[in-house]
This record gives structure tokens, sequence and C-alpha cells, in this order.
């Protein structure tokens, strides 16, 4: 049955006082079902099991605990060998057709997956319900139909296909050889994002987006709807702020996307709008709540939040909220010993977040990965800008073009509204596209994804290619191991100095700049610098760009390398390698389970030089 209004309550709705469990946090509903937890496992390493008719299979022999890679040991799999197709079996009863408000909160079931790496199709009771490629994406599928409801238990099956050998995956930091070695790691194979289940109205709210205006003290809001809308249908947008009702439009909608500008009056006093503005310093959320209403009286209700700031670069300088801000980021790989790429728990990526802010850092780069959102939750709640970054692939072929393309639009749709994310990052260190220095196809590719980034979002700056051989870009970035703080200190110390680095060869043999793309006073960043290993007792081979001997040397380190930094005139921000030691890195600030490797006041004050507040 259709969700009545009368029935539908709106009192716990405000998305930004969410506890950082929902999946999907800027488009929230009471009632979800978390699919999480022990699902049946199997390894399929001959390919056999489509032919074997699996997908109706009653039971695969092993368990795995989902969503955690089957390469990890939070798994209870721990198998990090080649394992190209695997399958996961599990029942949904009806406690989660309940939890999910499946009749009482719509009669459409929808199956959502986080990401699924790389290749997924998904059956319910042996009905196929779709595929989807990309491995750090979501997707999701109406289950409705599929539901037997003569069955106690409805059988959900996965099967995950991930090539380790197919380099033309976008895979980021996963390595292609069967033991991680350099800055490469351990694969992840299958599921290792939330799958969850939410029952919606037939007509239902799919996607929300807030592109903020702050000259206009206005909200732009696109909505899309499950289908086209019968006549009468009207949708009801209310932001709030601490209780406050700051706007409330209501409009009529015919079609399947609805776009509009929504004023906040009190955004106009010019002396007085920037107290509701988003900044690391004050990350201030408005709630939103969004009503979707038929002639009829059926409606849908979500919550979501949005945050009030601009992101841009002039003359030189990064600008957040139309004002320069230096940027100090950290460099961080989201993985963990026991769980790979998927956090160990919703509350280990809160922690990451706090983690970070602690730290001393206003900003962190997660390093080839989309990130969880309920990641993206808490740098949006607790106030850490974030740099978007897709993962990479390893080759040029039209196959690679492709995936990147699909993979990366699909991560800006996902990620657009949340206000911590200030910068996109199509490319990183020419990855993919190692000879674009000599190979036009290749430069006009990078053009494309450039200019194909700012088609999709014109509301943040955009790296054309994070390190070295740039062609247009919003900003000149760099990555440079040097360890000497005293070359660093005339490297970057006066323009003259950092202008002769841009159009020459960078510290890493490669040129900054291609060809004469435009300069248009774009702001020059350090955004990949330190990696000092410090082992702890790690193993012997464990790597680093340069090598403390003893936490005095690492201390030592560091207050002679951040300075140098931190004195330069020119560089609008930086960003230190890394957060934590991961794997055979021992380059980090922390321990792989997140232990400061000096009293984290120290690090702090290392790290925030002059720029404590």
């Amino acid at each position: 049955m259709q969700t009545n209004a009368d029935s539908v309550e709106t009192t716990d709705v405000r998305a930004s006082q969410q506890d950082g469990t929902y999946p999907r946090p800027q488009l929230t509903r009471q009632a979800w079902a978390d699919l999480c937890g022990t699902w049946e496992f199997a390894y399929d390493d001959s390919n056999e099991g489509l032919d074997s008719g699996w997908p109706q299979r009653e039971t695969f022999e092993r368990s795995i605990v989902v969503p955690f890679p089957p390469e990890s040991p939070a798994s209870g799999i721990g198998d990090p060998g080649f394992h190209p197709v695997v399958w996961y079996r599990r029942d949904i009863d009806a406690d989660d057709l309940s939890a999910a408000g499946f009749g009482s909160q719509g009669d459409r079931l929808i199956l959502h997956f986080g990401a699924v790496d790389y290749r997924a199709s998904v059956w319910l009771n042996g009905t196929f319900l779709g595929s989807h490629e990309g491995g750090h994406t979501p997707f999701s599928f109406d289950a409705t139909a599929a539901i037997d409801p003569s069955l106690t238990n409805q059988s959900l099956v996965v099967r995950a296909e991930d090539d380790p050998f197919d380099v033309g995956q976008p895979r980021g930091k996963q390595d292609w050889k069967l033991e991680p070695h350099a800055i490469w790691y351990h694969r992840t194979t299958g599921i290792w994002q939330p799958v969850w289940l939410e029952a919606v109205p037939s007509l239902a709210i799919e996607k929300l987006h807030w592109t903020p205006d702050i000259p206009a003290h206005s909200v732009r809001v696109a909505v899309r709807l499950s289908r086209r809308p019968p006549a009468g249908t009207s949708l009801r947008i209310e932001l709030a702020w601490e209780g406050e009702i700051l706007a409330e439009v209501v409009a009529r909608v015919d079609s399947d996307r609805f776009e509009s500008s929504i004023t906040i009056g009190r955004q106009a006093n010019g002396q007085d709008y920037e107290h509701l503005l988003w900044s690391p310093e004050h990350p201030r959320l408005l709630d939103a709540i969004v009503t979707l209403s038929s002639a009829s009286g059926h409606t849908d209700v979500v919550g979501s939040y949005l945050g009030l700031r601009s992101a841009a670069v002039d003359r030189g300088h990064f600008l957040l909220n139309d004002r320069p801000y230096y940027v100090r980021s950290v460099l961080n790989q989201g993985y963990w010993p026991e769980s790979h790429l998927a956090s160990p728990s919703a509350d280990a990526l809160r922690a990451e977040a706090q983690l970070i802010k602690d730290l001393g850092f206003n900003a962190t780069r997660v390093h080839q990965k989309i990130e969880d959102p309920r990641f993206l939750f808490w740098t949006d709640k607790l106030g850490l800008l974030v740099w978007g970054e897709t993962p990479g692939a390893y080759e040029f072929s039209t196959t690679a073009v492709n995936r990147m393309i699909a993979e990366w639009t699909a991560a800006i749709e996902r990620d657009h509204s949340h206000p911590s994310i200030v910068t996109w990052v199509p490319l990183n260190e020419s990855w993919g596209v190692q000879h674009i220095a000599h190979n036009q196809a290749i430069r006009d590719y990078s053009r494309t994804l450039f200019h194909l980034t700012k088609t999709l979002d014109p509301s943040r700056p955009v790296v054309s290619n994070d390190g070295w051989e740039h062609l247009d870009s919003d900003l000149w970035t760099i990555h440079d191991y040097e360890a000497a703080g005293e070359v660093m200190r005339a490297r970057y110390a006066d323009a003259e100095s950092v202008a002769e680095l841009v159009a020459g060869m960078g510290p890493a043999g490669r040129r900054i700049r291609l060809s004469n793309e435009p300069d248009r006073g774009q702001p020059v960043m350090l955004t990949e610098f330190g990696g000092i290993k410090y082992s702890m007792g790690a193993a012997d081979d464990a790597w680093g760009y340069s090598n403390a001997t003893s936490a005095q040397d690492f201390g030592t380190r560091l207050r002679d390398l951040l300075p140098a930094v931190h004195d330069s005139g020119v560089l609008a921000g930086f960003c230190y390698t890394q957060l934590t030691d991961t794997l055979q890195e021992a380059n980090g600030l922390t321990t792989d389970d997140r232990k400061p490797k000096l009293p984290i006041e120290e690090l702090r004050a290392i790290i925030m030089g002059d720029h404590e507040r």
C-alpha cells in the first residue's frame, strides 16, 4: 500500500542530527533495514556458477561478514589471493521487510548497495534484478516484483567479478601482484560498503542536489523523482537552522526532474550573512525536509542537509566563502589493517575525521578512493575540507576511458551536495595516462576529464592531474618528497623560485605544466610531501620516502620540514603524506591502528605552525 500523509512522522527527519550509520546521509527516510552481517559465501575460481545455476542455490558452503572484503581479516575469510569471481547469499526475512518500512513507508522495495568491486549481478528468489559496473559507486534495484509472499524468507544472491589483472579498471591502490608492493595494497573484491533495504512509495524522491549561491543569498535545488508525477503533484521544501525556518517553498511538479532556486531572506543582510556560512571552523549545517505530495494524498517525506559555502580560486589563493583560506591537508588512504578499504565500523569513520582535525589539519585528500558517504557526513558535520579523488586505472585504452568517465560521473553525482568537498581530482600523477607529455590523444582525454568535471559541477575547482603534467587546471599542484627543510625552503620561498619550478621540470623529474595551457594566476599547492618513515617496530621492509630512526629523530625531521613549507610566501596550502601507516608503508603520522607516533599536541603544533586559532 502507499503511505498516507496522515501517517507520516516528520519529527525525526533532521538529517544533520543523524548518528552516522545511515548509508545515504543526504537523503534519509525513517525506515530502512541494514543487511550487513553474516552472509553465505563461495569462491568461483573456475567461473562455473552462472552455468551451474548458482543464482538459484539454496546455500553456499562458507560464511562471510558483509561489508568486509574477503581479503580482509574482518570478513572471516582473510584470503588475499587471486579469486576473480565470488558469490554471496542471505535470506531476507519478515523482520527485514518490516524494518525497511515495506507496506508502511511504501509499497516499493528498493535494494541498495554502497559499493561492490568491480562488477555485480543480483538475483532475488532466482529473479535477475540487474547488474552494475564500477567498484566505488552506489547502485540500487527495485526488488518488489521478485518478492514471493508465499515464502517465509526471500533468497538474495550476489555475484561479484573482479579480475585482478584487468588494469583498465579504475582500481586506485589495489595491487595487480599477489602480494602488496611499493605503494600498492591488497585488492578489494566484492561487497565493501553497506547493503540495505528501503521501502518507498511508487512515486518517490530518488535524488537531491543542493548548490549554494552565496552572493545571491539562495540555494539551487535539483530533485529527481522515480517517475513522471500525475497532475496535481506538489513539492514542499523547508530549510531550517537550529529550529528556525529559513525558507519554505511549495511548487507544482509536472516532470520527474525539478529544479528551483530557493531564496534565504536572512542572507540578504550583507552585514550578517557570514553567520550561517559553513567552514571547518564553523561547520553549520542547514536541515531540509522535502515532501512530495500527490493529488490523491499520498506522500514521500525525506530529510536532507546542506551547507552554505563557496569554493573557488583567485589571484594565487584558494578561496573559501570568497576569502583566502590556507589549506592544511593530509593524505588519507582510507585503509584499515583489519578491514582494508571498508571501514571497521560506522564510528571508525567519525573517529577518522576527528583524528585529522585533532592533528591540526583543516582538510584531507582521500587518496585514490571514493570514500564511504558516512565519512563525508562527518567531514560535513565536524568541519573538514575534502578533496574528492577518483581511483585511477593503469592503462590508456578505449575501455579504460569509458570506465573512468562512467565511474567519475557517478561519483560526482553521488557527492555533489557535500559542503566539505571543495575540490575535484580526476587524475593523479598521470596514472593511466603515463605518456601524456607525448600523446595528443591522452592530452585530449585529460582536458576532457577536466572540462567534464567542470560541466557536471561548475561550483568547485578542479585539479587536472595532481602532482605534475598539468594541462588546464584550477590549481598548479606539486608532489615533492625532498627530505631537507633547507632545500624545500629555497624551492618555495618566493614567487620567482616557484614560477621557475612550475615552468620547468618538477622535483620528481616530471614537467609540472604541459604546452601553453592558460595561466590565470592559479594558486600553487604542495599536495604531496613528507612521507617520513618511522616504523616503531614495523617489519624491516617497511617503506618511506626518508627514514627516522627514533621518535626524537621523527620529531626533528618534522620540525625541519613543516616550517619550511609554512614559511613559503607563495604556497596556498599543502597536503602531508600521510595520515597512517598502511601495510608496508611506515610513513604515517600515526600507526595503522591510529595511534599518533608523537604526542598529539606536539604533532598539532608542528602541523599548524603559526596558524593556530
